[in-house]
């Protein structure tokens, strides 16, 4: 019997294989794929614009305005859903793809799957060189899509029409890959696009998918018992990886069982809800003085589901130089950083395993009420940290408590780049598991807005009536801020809080800390700004199609936010808050940047001096 085939074009071809594509969650069957972003251009909009129609029910497309914002909200759609669902992202040839890169180096250093279906030259070359083409006169196989390889998980380039046929199911085992998950990359020549093939019928059918679950080796899990079994004092860090393995219950059942203080990491904020007795809070350059203090004690460093980064470490200051690790972690180049005893596993499954292996041990009782004590102390620092009423000049960390107060436990909140991860890292009381997304991992200015209304669409296909809530600097909204209007125009609410500080703040308290002169961060600061004046947010965010207000004060803000909460519509709150003072100064552990050798400031001397002097607590390893 001869084999059925499909008469399709290439692009047909992917978009009906996608709609295909289904993963098995809690029970429960659903697409794998939950749609795209796209822009149209002459490289994507004439053949796969024409399939996408087509598919327009199972693969709702929503109309970006930048595409570096649509890559934001496509990873922040897959954070959501905890890395078992992707959007695509589709863009022209030429500028519209590149736009993209920096999206992808997002998705990437925070291992999130997201899928690029991009415009490429005419692989015929027939009308070479074409628009928006760049050439390279010594390779003419070589363009701007192939900087994406660097940033990528797997990178393909469609040379024919069949070729999907293998790249497709490899794009998608990559993306569904624990410890490789990352971007996808697919080169779409435009002429390649619409040629014709004919498929096997069989390729289309529905695939439910599941995600694996690595179990550990024997002997690995039974090194990492032995070591724990020793140690005096334990403490365990949990990473994002705990909740993309959706092992928070094993983690709390393991630490509640053996009493072992957890602290965790920016992108395992939300592991434990803020007033769990063993939560001893967040670790690091951006953390607190009760994590980074039991840290700086810790003999045995259980690490899950994180990559170690030096916002965790301290630039690998804060823990002490004889302290040992056991770092659970899916991918085996996250397990054995830092001569770590790896444990190359699911988290969930690895938790279980060390739980059976670890016998009767628990921590000793002092240790853990050391640590407890100590965070107590933090709490009582963050209370008034972010009270209000005193006449203090406004902050970052008013306004987060402000809405702290006041939001729904399961609403979802966002940051990124700038100061407002770490005063959020700080001074946010996690109100319920899986619930804030502190981008940190490519720390990029501009995902505030767009990764919101990006998590919004994921929230709403399940919990629609939460609201998705984000804290945005003025430097950030003056980068991207087009998301607004698109948030508007889908009707994908979100709540965006705009922190006006006058300029890059958070730098130019790293150029003070430096000992250098404010310069070029500030507006009031920058040299060719004559006459500097202020943007009137309130204004530029109706006129996106947001309900908008500006606020004096923290008290203020608590009415708006009540007014926010209550509207249907994308709400933008505006206040201006002070650029020196107002800083979270506690939990700060020490942070490597390069400070000049030699200078003819003495000021800035004396800066490299005091910094340098935290280097003899330096961890060393691989």
């Amino acid at each position: 019997m001869s084999e059925k085939t499909v008469q399709l074009t290439t692009a047909q071809a992917i978009v009906r294989w996608l709609a295909n594509q289904f993963i098995e969650i809690d029970g429960e069957e659903l697409r794998l794929c939950g749609g795209g972003f796209g822009i149209f251009g002459h490289g994507n909009v004439t053949c796969l614009g024409e399939a996408l129609h087509s598919h327009q029910q199972e693969l709702p497309l929503y109309r970006g305005q930048n595409e570096q914002s649509m890559g934001f909200a496509a990873a922040a759609y897959s954070k959501q859903w905890l890395r078992q669902r992707f959007m695509f992202c589709t863009a022209s040839a030429g500028p519209g793809t590149a736009n993209l890169l920096t999206a992808s180096g997002l998705a990437h250093a925070n291992r999130l799957p997201m899928l690029m279906l991009c415009g490429d030259t005419f692989l015929t070359r027939l009308p070479d060189p074409v628009l928006q083409q760049m050439e390279n006169f010594n390779d003419p196989t070589f363009g701007v899509n192939d900087a994406f390889k660097p940033v990528t998980r797997y990178w393909d380039r469609i040379s024919h029409p069949a070729q999907v046929i293998q790249s497709l199911p490899a794009a998608i085992a990559t993306m569904l890959d624990p410890g490789d998950c990352g971007p996808v990359f697919l080169g779409l020549p435009q002429d390649v696009q619409g040629w014709t093939y004919d498929y096997p019928e069989v390729f289309f059918a529905k695939k439910v998918h599941r995600i694996r679950r690595q179990t550990p080796d024997s002997e690995e899990i039974a090194d990492a018992a032995a070591l724990l079994q020793g140690a005096l004092r334990p403490m365990i860090i949990a990473g994002g990886g705990v909740q993309y393995s959706r092992a928070v219950a094993e983690l709390t059942s393991f630490a509640e069982a053996r009493q072992i203080p957890v602290v965790e990491t920016i992108a395992g904020r939300a592991n434990l809800v803020a007033d769990h007795p063993l939560n001893i809070g967040p670790i690091g350059v951006t953390g607190s003085d009760s994590a980074n203090a039991i840290a700086e004690q810790a003999d045995v460093i259980l690490a899950v589901g994180t990559r170690l980064q030096d916002f965790t470490t301290g630039s690998w200051t804060v823990f002490a130089k004889d302290a040992r690790f056991i770092s659970i972690n899916a991918a085996r180049h996250d397990a054995g950083k830092h001569m770590s005893l790896p444990v190359v596993g699911d988290a969930k499954v690895s938790l279980l395993a060390l739980d059976q292996a670890a016998g009767g041990y628990t921590a000793p009782s002092t240790w853990v009420a050391q640590a407890k004590q100590e965070r107590q102390a933090w709490d009582a620092y963050v209370a008034k940290n972010v009270s209000y009423g005193d006449n203090r000049p406004n902050s970052y960390a008013q306004a987060i408590g402000v809405v702290n107060a006041l939001c729904d436990k399961r609403d979802r909140v966002v940051a990124a780049a700038g100061g407002l991860p770490a005063e959020v890292t700080a001074n946010w009381r996690t109100l319920d598991i899986g619930t804030v997304d502190v981008e940190f991992g490519f720390s990029c200015m501009g995902y505030e807005i767009a990764g919101a209304w990006g998590a919004r669409i994921a929230q709403s296909q399940r919990e629609p009536e939460q609201d998705t809530i984000t804290f945005c600097g003025d430097g950030s909204y003056m980068m991207l801020n087009s998301d607004i209007y698109s948030a508007a125009l889908s009707q994908k609410k979100i709540i965006a809080l705009v922190l006006d500080n006058g300029g890059f703040a958070v730098i130019n308290k790293l150029q003070n800390n430096t000992g250098n002169e404010s310069f070029n961060n500030l507006i009031a600061d920058c040299p060719t700004v004559p006459q500097p004046f202020a943007v009137d947010f309130e204004a530029h965010a109706r006129a996106m199609g947001a309900e908008a207000e500006t606020v004096a004060n923290p008290a203020e803000l608590a009415d708006a936010f009540k007014r926010a909460k209550a509207s249907s519509q994308t709400y933008v709150i505006v206040m201006k808050v002070d650029p020196y003072i107002g800083w979270t100064d506690g939990g700060h552990a020490w942070w490597e940047v390069g400070t000049p050798h030699i200078t003819d400031s003495d000021r800035v001397r004396q800066a490299h001096v005091d910094w340098e002097s935290s280097r003899t607590k330096q961890r060393r390893g691989v």
